[in-house]
């Protein structure tokens, strides 16, 4: 039977980490819808139309190598305000959620726009500074050099752009249960979310 968990939440909030442990815990697919709109980024820095680009992305796209890289993250979230982006990225994503044996999507709208009839939402979201540390210990240990400041800057930009859209705004939906993960352990935050889910599944 398929069963959608909807997770959503800001840059850093852990909601990636916990979506795979929630996948993995359940036996339930999982997408990083994130990854999608990098994959365009990466081909909109690569000089290609966002649109085009949307309209014709394939699974191998989400391998390039640099789509954790900030420069991708940003280029993200600017095509993510394109609403035909948005549009030709959609059916893909329902169609991935409805999928037999489950699924786990991540991302900032899927509670709201993508699986508005998911049975289980969950939003994931942290303090400023400790989505900042997080992402800064992530980068600079993949090689990147960036100040501490950088990644604060770069995060509350994207926050505002993400949250301030016209097309689906980064906000939790009016079901989905909130999970602070500033002060927890991912340990703590995965059983917080598998809990949540298993009460929905009750």
């Amino acid at each position: 039977m398929a069963f959608t968990v909807a997770l959503d939440g800001p840059a850093a909030s852990g909601k990636g980490t916990i979506a795979k442990a929630v996948a993995a815990h359940f036996g339930y697919a999982h997408l990083d819808t994130g990854l999608l709109y990098r994959a365009v980024g990466q081909r909109m820095l690569m000089g290609e139309d966002p649109i085009a680009a949307a309209e014709s992305l394939l699974a191998e796209d989400l391998e390039y190598p640099d789509l954790r890289g900030a420069e991708a993250a940003q280029a993200a979230s600017k095509v993510a305000v394109i609403p035909e982006v948005r549009t030709a990225l959609l059916d893909f994503q329902r169609a991935f959620a409805r999928r037999m044996g489950g699924a786990v999507l991540d991302g900032r709208d899927i509670g709201t726009v993508i699986c508005p009839e998911a049975e289980a939402k969950l939003f994931i979201t942290a303090s400023d500074a400790a989505r900042a540390g997080r992402r800064h210990k992530e980068l600079t240990g993949n090689g990147h050099e960036i100040s501490y400041d950088q990644v604060l800057a770069d995060l509350k930009e994207r926050d505002a752009r993400d949250s301030e859209r016209a097309t689906a705004p980064l906000k939790p939906a009016e079901d989905a249960v909130e999970i602070d993960t500033s002060d927890m352990t991912i340990e703590q935050a995965v059983a917080t979310a598998i809990a949540a889910v298993e009460a929905r599944q009750a």
